[in-house]
């Protein structure tokens, strides 16, 4: 039988490191650290399919990542304390060789082709040049390795290439002084040697950028510090130095030393401070110059980027083009805010200069222009940076939640329609809402209806949300998702400054003062405008301010942190669990979705955490999975609502159960749970003993960590998706009373660690069945099955 898997969609945030993407002109490609992997991303894709695939193999957070240009390398770097080399051959890349020698992190990457300048995390600097020899696979060799100086530790590399193979490297790091390094380049590194020690930063140097040599032996080097200061220093080489400094006329107020060297016998360089670039108001987290033009771009922790360049009457250095955002009053990494811009890029493509950046959301900004004078923001990708715990479908199919460590939940959907109604030839996925921003680490999610979710966070209480008129009516031009009652609605949501409920507006707050009602109420508003007016899925910023949902119900009454909740099909029950080392907090709560009040008894019977809960497709029963490695049954009584246990298993297997889920009623009343003793096994009701007794038992060599049944049967067999703890996906059919492997997803397209939830979609859309998958790595998949 022929199976298709395909991923659709890969939602994953960019990691908060300076030095974290690069750009890769000639394959057209963003390359850029996403927790432990590498993605890849083509920014000026017209179908705007985001990111097509990402790289396995680090087993911690990358920390940098760097193109080799004119070759077909890249080199990424993690907090595993390892150097991947890749190679692009045909249309894939290749880990080519793997540097393990370090015991720490690696925090800084500078290339340039034929070498490889790495810093580390004790304060080592070392030098790796490729070569070609028969006997050894590896591509590149050590050739130098050096401590700066005590105490000081690299926090960024640049490299350049003055003379056919003499090089410079600059340093800078957890010091005030920028340090030049000179070498040669011969089969080996030669005679490297610390030359000079720039003075002039106040502070930790950042950033640091060479600009290619226009005029050949005079050229710039820009440093960028946590002084918030950029400097420029100029450096010329042979007959190009001019000895004015040893002329005692000229002004000795300005402190513009010279400093002198020899790299080898036929080559002087002289660097001097050229200029000074004050403007910015928070650290400089990353520089970058133009390709042709004499243009500095910097990113700071103050979400500003700005384009530096000299004035043509003064040549004093001004800002030509800020872009980014307004930081909220106060914020900056003085007062402890993590914001701000990290890495940024700066291409031009057919007279077009495209600049990107990451922010502390994880998500890219892009923005183009062709003057520095009209600017025009690009849709981008946004994703969670951090661990996704949990994902759902909504009741009709259409559109996928999930929420994360980053403390957010999101609202992802295919993008079908153009706002002018016609249908999109290539169907993409994006982000169309984030409906809650908030201040504990998000755990589960459930919907009730198509408009309404319930979550549960790092907190005692679940809380529940309402669909704004604004999502709505998004949700509507692009997906054709209709609402029913949208009058009903109200336009937006907006979260009070220091508060974690969501406030619907109008819902205005009587204790506020009457000079701010007037502006509050009219930026409550704009939000429901922006929306509306949207030509293509919203980009981060309008995520981050006019796409929450409001809050409108909280549900108390446990004692530790939710784990898992579950809604039942006729959408008037609620079960939820906490964690819990006891059975007196081990206990399942239910609450009526009508009244928002807890149903007495609670269900107790567990005595660690239930990992998971889920009811039954008929309403009738609902099953609970434990750390405590048992499973149980409990039936509904429809009169009231309450539950009495119906079933229970003291030891179906031998390690944590992790997930379990119900067959579809047409197979019968069973269900399917999976354990860290990595086996599924497969339950099913026996009339004549009155319990459930296992069908199948299907055993794998890793745990197993997700599971989710296709509601309906197929040719009268059971669809079942497995997820294991490496990030294997596994299809597997169910009939003749026997698991049979359908197919495995192809290790490229998986996560890199394990599976935290899979989710079947009830909808199909062109013989095509989708499955949701969330996972530790830090992304969010979408594919699609066709059999």
């Amino acid at each position: 039988m022929s199976i298709d898997i395909e991923q659709k969609a890969i939602f994953v945030g960019a990691n908060q490191q300076n030095q974290t993407s690069d750009y890769n002109k000639q394959l057209r490609i963003v390359a850029f650290g996403a927790g432990r992997t590498v993605a890849l991303w083509n920014p000026l894709d017209k179908s705007y399919h985001g990111i097509t695939q990402t790289l396995k193999g680090h087993e911690s957070t990358v920390t940098c990542v760097r193109f080799i240009h004119n070759t077909e390398y890249m080199v990424s770097t993690s907090e595993d304390c390892h150097i991947k080399i890749w190679k692009f051959k045909g249309s894939e890349w290749n880990c080519v060789q793997t540097i393990t020698q370090y015991s720490q992190t690696i925090v800084a990457l500078g290339v340039l082709e034929g070498v490889i300048a790495i810093g580390c995390a004790n304060g080592m600097v070392s030098l790796w040049y490729e070569h070609d020899s028969e006997d050894s696979t590896d591509a590149f060799q050590l050739g130098e390795e050096f401590e700066v100086e005590k105490n000081v530790l690299p926090l960024s590399l640049s490299l350049s290439k003055v003379e056919k193979n003499k090089y410079l490297l600059a340093v800078g790091g957890t010091n005030i002084h920028v340090f030049i390094y000179s070498f040669i380049l011969d089969n080996g590194i030669i005679n490297c040697k610390k030359q000079a020690k720039l003075e002039g930063h106040e502070d930790w140097v950042k950033s640091l950028a060479f600009r290619y040599q226009e005029t050949p032996g005079d050229y710039l080097l820009c440093s960028g510090s946590q002084d918030r200061y950029i400097r420029i220093w100029r450096i010329r080489t042979n007959d190009l130095i001019k000895d004015d400094d040893e002329d005692e006329n000229t002004l000795t107020l300005l402190n513009n030393k010279q400093y002198k060297f020899n790299v080898d016998n036929d080559l002087k360089v002289c660097i001097n401070f050229e200029a000074l670039i004050m403007g910015h108001d928070d650290w400089i987290s990353s520089l970058q110059w133009h390709e042709t033009r004499l243009q500095l771009l910097a990113s700071t922790a103050d979400t500003s980027l700005m384009v530096w360049e000299p004035d043509e009457s003064s040549g004093i250095w001004v800002s030509s083009l800020r872009l980014g955002e307004i930081s909220s009053k106060g914020a900056s990494t003085a007062t402890g805010s993590s914001g701000g811009f990290w890495s940024c890029i700066w291409f031009n493509k057919e007279g077009i200069d495209y600049i990107l950046t990451n922010g502390k959301t994880g998500a890219w900004r892009v923005w183009s222009t062709t003057d520095n004078l009209q600017v025009d923001e690009h849709l981008s990708i946004s994703g969670p940076t951090k661990e996704v715990t949990d994902i759902a479908w909504s009741p009709n199919g259409e559109y996928l939640l999930s929420t994360s460590l980053d403390q957010t939940t999101r609202l992802y959907a295919p993008w079908l329609f153009n706002v002018d109604g016609s249908k999109r030839d290539v169907i993409t996925w994006h982000e169309f809402s984030r409906p809650q921003i908030h201040g504990y680490d998000m755990i589960c999610v459930e919907p009730i209806s198509d408009t309404r979710f319930l979550s549960g966070g790092d907190e005692k209480i679940v809380r529940s949300f309402d669909e704004p008129k604004g999502v709505a009516e998004l949700l509507k031009k692009f997906v054709h998702i209709d609402v029913a009652e949208e009058s009903a609605m109200p336009e937006s949501a907006a979260l009070p400054v220091l508060g974690l409920s969501n406030k619907a507006t109008g819902e205005e707050d009587e204790t506020q003062d009457e000079d701010n009602d007037e502006d509050e109420t009219a930026a409550k508003n704009i939000s429901y405008e922006i929306v509306t007016s949207l030509t293509h899925p919203p980009i981060e910023d309008q995520l981050q301010r006019h796409l929450l949902w409001p809050e409108i119900e909280k549900l108390y009454g446990h004692g530790y942190e939710i784990t898992c909740l579950d809604v039942s099909p006729d959408r008037k029950l609620i079960a939820s669990a906490c964690r819990s080392n006891t059975p007196q907090h081990a206990v399942i709560r239910i609450f009526s979705v009508d009244t928002w009040l807890e149903i007495k008894p609670t269900l107790a019977l567990h005595s660690l955490t239930i990992n998971k809960l889920r009811f039954s497709p008929d309403n009738k029963y609902l099953l609970a999975v434990c750390r405590d490695r048992k499973w149980s049954i409990w039936e509904r009584k429809f009169e009231d609502n309450t539950f009495t246990l119906k079933c229970k298993n003291e030891k179906p297997h031998t390690r944590i159960i992790w997930d379990g889920d119900w067959a579809p009623l047409e197979f019968g009343n069973a269900f399917v749970t999976g354990s860290r003793d990595r086996t599924i096994k497969i339950w099913n009701f026996n009339n004549e003993t009155q319990d459930y007794t296992m069908l199948d038992s299907v055993k794998h060599d890793k745990p197993v960590t997700a599971l989710s049944v296709f509601q309906t049967l197929i040719n009268g067999k059971l669809l079942i998706a497995a997820g294991l703890e490496d990030g294997s996906i596994l299809l597997y059919y169910f009939y003749d009373g026997k698991f049979q492997l359908l197919s495995k997803v192809s290790d490229k397209d998986t996560p890199a660690d394990k599976l935290t939830r899979l989710r079947w979609s009830t909808m199909t859309r062109d013989g095509q069945y989708l499955l949701g998958a969330a996972s530790s790595d830090n992304t969010t998949r979408i594919y699609s099955v066709t059999i």
